[in-house]
């Protein structure tokens, strides 16, 4: 059970898991997963969002007992309101909000538009049926609390989308063929 409460999941569930069932299968998804063929840094997206929106984002990252850095500059800080770093000027330092949703899977955050919650993730720390379980539980846990569809595409391939949490369905679904990648 340590596992399960570490990361914040319903007791008696599986990380990435809708009932018994996980939400993807290994074996079903491993191309969408594989670094070669999407690349390592696929681009993971919530469209449609409002300052309200990465505010509770950020109050999911600050509630959810997930490791993370406020880099701004590449300096560390305070994680401040959403409304500030988004009103920040266009030439201002870059800023990084570093997720560990947990040890050894990173998620960074750029809030760079108002309109879209745009992170990375390295598939090389996502292999097997475990990381396909983290990152279906993680983006479940992003699209719940925003009430919004949260969708990865191969990296630089927007408008794309392979995988991603879909509100009506509470789970993670394929929103393409695993086969054709």
């Amino acid at each position: 059970m340590g596992f399960v409460k570490e990361i914040g999941l319903r007791p008696g569930a599986l990380a990435g898991q809708h009932g018994d069932m996980p939400d993807l299968l290994w074996d079903n998804v491993r191309n969408f997963f594989d670094p070669e063929l999407i690349g390592a840094l696929p681009d993971v997206c919530v469209e449609g969002t409002t300052v309200e929106d990465w505010q509770a984002m950020f109050d999911l990252v600050r509630s959810s007992g997930w490791t993370w850095d406020y880099l701004e500059g590449g300096v560390a800080g305070p994680l401040p309101s959403a409304a500030e770093v988004l009103a920040r000027p266009v030439d201002a330092e870059t800023v990084d909000l570093r997720v560990w949703p947990v040890p050894g899977v990173l998620a960074i955050f750029r809030p760079m538009s108002v309109e879209e919650i745009d992170f990375d993730v390295d598939l090389r720390e996502l292999q097997g049926q475990e990381g396909v379980d983290v990152l279906c539980e993680f983006l479940a846990a992003v699209g719940r609390r925003l009430g919004k569809q949260v969708v990865m595409t191969a990296e630089g391939d927007y408008g794309n989308p392979v995988l991603g949490f879909d509100p009506a369905a509470d789970r993670v679904l394929l929103m393409a063929d695993p086969q054709l990648s």
